[in-house]
Parts: C-alpha cells; sequence; structure tokens
C-alpha cells in the first residue's frame, strides 16, 4: 500500500515528514490540497484534519497528522526495513532523550523560528504582507538565546542526541528556510551550532528535499 501524505511541500511541516520518508527509504504520493482555504472544508476536518491544518498521512486506511507524531510513527513501523537508518533507538533511554530534544524543538526552538520563515518567506508572497521588522528583530533575539542553549548541548557531539536521529531531523526543514533567508549569522556565529547544522545539511535526504523545495520558490517567482 502506497503511503500518501497530504500537504504543501513548501509547508515546513511537511517538509519535516518529507525528509522523515526519505531518511527511511520509504516510497509515498504527496497530494497538495485543492486550495489552503480547502482545509477549512467540512469534509477535510471531518476526514483528514479536525483543526484544518497539515500534514495528514494515511499509511493504507490509517491516519495521522501533526507532523512530529507522524516522524514518530513512521520511525516506529519502518526504520531499518528499508536501509540501515535509525531515527529512534532501541534503547529506552537514548529514545527518551530523543523526545526530550524534541520537545526542546517544540517548546523552544521552533516558536521564534516560525516567526522567521512566517515574515521572511510566506508573508508577502502568500499573504501580500510586508514582513515585520520588530518582528523579526525580536525573533532573532529569542532564538539566539536559544541556540545558546543548543551551543551548549552540543558541546562534544556531532548531533543531539550523540548520534543522528528524529531529534535532530525535526529541525531540519525551519532552519534550512531561515538560514538562507538572511540570518545564518545565528548558527554560524556558535562553533558547535554551525557544525551540527552543516552535518545535517549534508546528509542526502536533506540535499534532495532542500533542492525540491528551492526549485518551488525559484519557478513561483516566475
Amino acid at each position: 500500500m502506497t503511503i500518501r501524505l497530504i500537504g504543501y511541500s513548501a509547508s515546513y511541516p511537511t517538509l519535516r515528514v518529507i525528509i522523515c520518508l526519505k531518511e527511511l527509504g520509504l516510497p509515498y504520493e504527496l497530494e497538495p490540497p485543492a486550495s489552503y482555504q480547502s482545509l477549512k472544508d467540512e469534509d477535510y476536518i471531518a476526514n483528514k484534519h479536525p483543526f484544518g491544518k497539515m500534514p495528514v498521512l494515511f499509511d493504507g486506511d490509517f491516519r495521522i497528522t501533526e507532523s512530529r507524531a507522524i516522524c514518530r510513527y513512521l520511525a516506529s513501523k519502518y526504520q531499518g526495513k528499508h536501509n540501515d537508518t535509525i531515527l529512534i533507538p532501541n534503547d529506552v533511554h537514548k529514545a527518551g532523550l530523543v523526545d526530550q530534544f524534541i520537545s526542546y524543538e517544540l517548546s523552544y526552538y521552533d516558536p521564534p523560528l516560525s516567526k522567521l520563515v512566517y515574515q521572511e518567506k510566506f508573508a508577502k508572497k502568500f499573504f501580500n504582507k510586508d514582513p515585520d521588522p520588530e518582528v523579526i528583530k525580536q525573533a532573532r533575539e529569542e532564538l539566539a538565546k536559544v541556540l545558546d542553549v543548543y551551543e551548549k548541548l552540543l558541546e562534544g557531539k556531532e548531533y543531539l542526541n550523540g548520534e543522528y536521529s528524529l531529534a535532530d531531523l525535526v529541525h531540519c526543514p525551519g532552519t534550512n528556510y531561515v538560514y538562507g533567508a538572511g540570518h545564518s549569522d545565528l548558527w554560524d556565529s556558535r562553533p558547535n551550532v554551525k557544525n551540527w547544522w552543516s552535518r545535517l545539511c549534508n546528509r542526502d535526504a536533506n540535499k534532495k528535499s532542500f533542492e525540491e523545495i528551492k526549485n518551488f520558490w525559484e519557478n513561483l517567482g516566475k
């Protein structure tokens, strides 16, 4: 049975799942919604996402929403079956720490990052709004404090959990957007964070996904 992923590839939560699918070597079909407004249709809310969001993943008859939950599900069911990539360690302590770092990403890393993604990538192109310099300034300050903590978390380690895991993967899509939108100094000024991000960028799943998204934005501007 083919895995179906509902969402726009330019949406970085959807991109998070795409990267996960590529890491695990899983074939899938991407089905973009008819329109952004269609996410609020009764049928979509009843049969796809109860809050009218994306992504949504169908694995046969099984439906699951929310990008981090989807990635956890995919890793739990499929890791090691198509390649040797392990995103959630079998060791209960290591697996617990993966969840810990995913929680850090959700609670502290993503909020300022998502502000920058909206301002730099989506406000003008999709909502005809000029980026707000004050929001950008505040988000940069918030993210800088978070990355100061990450600099310490990554001391003596290549990845957050020591070895590459889902904890690292969940950070990738939003970071790619913000890093390439004129805010690379936030990562590059912190050696441990810079090296971590460089390693992540060099993974095949990320390189392929980032190139596809780059082409999307270039075509959108034509």
